[in-house]
């Protein structure tokens, strides 16, 4: 996750902070009720004609390649406006409007003939996954009855994208919640009752399938951000790879055995979702939500999928790799690159900015964004066309356990006893990266003790570290001692979910943070290796590891510890001290023996973390209401399209708009262009799932509650036909005393040439 400006958050935040908590302790948690969630709204179910159940558990499929299979895919979108985006952390990167809907992929395998063993995996247009996410969709499958009883912590994997351009505001721990202003139920439960749609469609779609991996190279999506610190580790260990980021995207085939047509991918490759920048507001799912978009919108005229086929672009070792492929240069007039080894310009990490494939358009990234989502989705559809499948077998296996990483005590190779620590940010998570530098003085590769007096200060009233703290987290200097910190309530998480999920010959290591390129590589590997040596997998298949994550909590970042040594922005956001990466192999392969085929027992529950939802404070302001200038009214046109434009335009319309926190629209649409027919009828052609067609929302007058949307085409994305079209707006205005009511607007008819 980038920490742009994470300087100037946490200084201004602290005070506040301290304020606050002070008036929590005398007069209890503010209750903030101000979000709409619309329970009486219908969901127009994306078509998913696979889904019908053709063999339920309870028949019998003797192939051990035949498995239950389920997708499912549903709307997420939180709150499009006045919100901080979740990911650089940037204070002024506040939402006003919406590019791309996000979505919720849910991908169920079970064993035909038990119940008991089953797993979903879930890749959600997010950050990361989380605490307080789980345990809301964890409860919500409790709450859906019987039917989905088999679903549980051990089974159930919740994995974000890695977006850095989705609305914030829903994480469990304090830290990532200063710069969104606190917690917002709003946009937390759009995460989660989306998520529990895609799972509900995935369930009732369930029908007998096989399931098949295949694997190829993507050489142009990621570079490595970090080359000094990578550079560190082993040259005899680099030397076994042909590059410093892993080129392989490994996807999985869900094909239904009644047809033969496939109904879903799930992949994994690891790429930062940074190509959307700090400094644009528009909420869009970044590279890999174009990959999924592309790769469905593709799917739908191929003749071997079926329809409502859904496509998982999942997220693997992503901590040092960036989608900013033309590498990162000083914007200070020097025409130099920044430099090797803590990428500064001039000895700033300001100045130093990675650059996309499109760097020079003043667009925030967004045509980079779509290069790079494109890459990855034809890099899926030429493994997808490959006959080079190797199909999976076996049983269904899946474990999940806490441990608490603040102090876990284990034995390296090498029979050295050593141990983790209490959460810690060190000085260069505040430099931020080349995706999102920092402020102040804060560079990369930064292992001296702060040099600003002021962050001494903040370090110390946070929760000064002490000695033993200090020496087991050297040589990082801590700067934030997020472990030890629990005022008004934990500021990052101790407590760590481990969880890897098995079908067959395929194994999918469930990461919590985000794991650098070698440490990505040495987890699979020893994963590979004890599969292997205690026979969990059978020798005629060979296993098959993949990385996914960030998934269930968010623990930052997990260095090797070479580079954890070197401290750039990925070592100094290794939590839990040098020894992270080893702990998280050691905590896997412990709890590797409940995937074994004969493994009749669950996996220890392990200490619970702490839920946050009820005590997180929110200082997160509510629509109060909406407003129309005299004379007019909401939706009306304030400035119309032109009659016509020659294709590979750009086309848009302005309205006399109201707050979109006051309906989200899920599973529905702000914004829609309509093509009239011969015969006169208008039908919707784009709507908000649409990449080319971008909504924008502004505060005109915060007294009387004026706004104004205007709605933006770009007609050269898709080559749309000739033909009469026209802007459609679906807004809803608030009323003083908080009566919502919807409205609609419509542009004036122009023509495409």
């Amino acid at each position: 996750m980038g920490r742009s400006h994470i300087a100037v958050a946490l200084g201004a935040s602290l005070v506040t902070l301290l304020i606050v908590a002070q008036l929590v302790l005398n007069l209890g948690l503010p209750n903030v009720d101000f979000w709409h969630w619309r329970l009486d709204q219908s969901y127009h179910d994306i078509p998913q004609t696979h889904m019908n159940s053709e063999k339920q558990a309870t028949e019998l499929a003797d192939d051990p390649s035949q498995y239950l299979i389920g997708v499912g895919k549903a709307d997420i979108t939180g709150p499009v406006v006045e919100l901080n985006l979740m990911g650089y952390a940037n204070t002024s990167q506040v939402g006003t409007g919406l590019r791309q809907r996000l979505y919720s992929r849910a991908f169920i395998v079970g064993s035909p003939s038990n119940t008991n063993e089953r797993f979903i995996y879930m890749v959600l247009d997010t950050q990361s996954g989380d605490t307080a996410i789980r345990n809301g969709i964890m409860e919500g499958l409790k709450n859906m009855g019987s039917a989905y009883s088999m679903y549980t912590q051990k089974n159930v994997a919740v994995t974000g994208t890695h977006s850095h351009s989705g609305p914030g505001a829903w994480l469990n721990y304090l830290l990532p919640q200063i710069t969104s202003l606190g917690f917002d139920k709003q946009s937390y439960q759009a995460i989660v009752d989306g998520a529990l749609l895609s799972i509900k469609r995935a369930h009732e779609g369930l029908t007998i399938g096989t399931i098949s991996s295949g694997s190829g190279k993507i050489n142009d999506a990621n570079i490595n951000r970090s080359l000094y610190a990578y550079l560190a580790n082993p040259q005899a260990e680099r030397d076994r790879y042909p590059d410093d980021v892993d080129k392989t995207m490994t996807l999985l085939k869900f094909t239904r055995a009644s047809d033969g047509k496939a109904i879903g991918i799930l992949n994994w490759f690891a790429v930062h979702g940074t190509s959307l920048l700090g400094n644009q507001t528009i909420v869009a799912a970044d590279n890999k939500g174009v990959a999924a978009y592309l790769f469905e919108q593709a799917m739908a005229s191929n003749s071997n999928a079926a329809p409502g086929f859904v496509a998982g672009f999942s997220q693997a070792n992503v901590g040092d790799t960036t989608p900013n492929v033309n590498g990162a240069w000083c914007e200070d007039g020097s025409g130099a690159q920044c430099r090797l080894n803590d990428s500064t310009c001039g000895g700033k990490s300001q100045d130093c900015h990675g650059r996309g494939p499109y760097f020079g358009l003043n667009d925030g990234g967004v045509k980079s964004c779509y290069e790079i989502g494109k890459r990855q989705s034809s890099g899926a559809a030429s493994i997808f066309s490959s006959n080079e499948f190797t199909s999976i077998e076996g049983n269904v296996r899946s474990f999940h356990t806490f441990v608490d990483f603040s102090n876990y005590t284990f034995t390296l190779s090498n029979g050295t006893k050593v141990r983790t620590c209490p959460a810690a940010m060190g000085n260069s998570f505040a430099a931020g990266t080349s995706d999102g530098p920092g402020a102040f003085d804060f560079v990369q590769n930064d292992p001296g003790a702060p040099n600003n007096p002021f962050w001494n200060v903040v370090g110390s009233a946070i929760a000064p570290p002490g000695p033993e703290q200090i020496k087991c987290q050297y040589p990082k200097p801590v700067l934030l001692n997020v472990g030890e910190a629990h005022t008004p309530y934990d500021w990052s998480p101790n407590i760590v979910d481990i969880q890897v999920l098995r079908v067959g010959q395929f194994i999918i290591v469930v990461s919590p943070g985000e794991a650098t390129t070698m440490s990505g590589r040495r987890w699979r590997e020893a994963v590979h290796n004890q599969a292997v040596s205690s026979s969990l997998v059978s020798s005629s298949t060979p296993p098959i590891v993949v990385l996914g994550g960030p998934a269930n909590s968010y623990t930052h970042y997990i260095a090797t510890e070479e580079e954890y040594n070197v401290q750039r922005y990925e070592g100094a956001s290794t939590l839990y001290g040098p020894h992270t990466l080893n702990a998280y192999i050691n905590a896997t392969l412990s709890y590797l023996p409940y995937l074994a085929d004969d493994s009749t027992t669950p996996s220890p529950a392990g200490p619970s973390p702490p839920d946050n939802r009820e005590r997180s404070i929110s200082l997160i302001t509510g629509v109060v209401y909406d407003g129309a200038p005299i004379g007019k009214k909401f939706g009306q046109v304030t400035t119309d399209v032109s009659a016509s434009y020659s294709r590979g335009s750009f086309v848009s319309a302005t309205f006399v708009g109201a707050n979109p926190r006051n309906n989200l629209h899920l599973e529905g649409t702000f914004t829609a262009i309509e093509q009239q027919g011969g015969d006169g009828t208008w039908s919707r052609i784009r709507d908000d799932k649409d990449w080319e067609l971008v909504y924008e929302w502004k505060r005109t007058n915060g007294l009387t509650g004026y706004s104004d949307v205007k709605i933006t085409w770009d007609t050269s994305i898709s080559s749309p036909a000739a033909g009469s079209y026209r802007i459609k707006y679906y807004g809803d205005s608030k009323a003083v005393g908080g009566k919502i009511t919807a409205f609609e607007g419509t542009s004036g008819v122009f023509k495409l040439t």
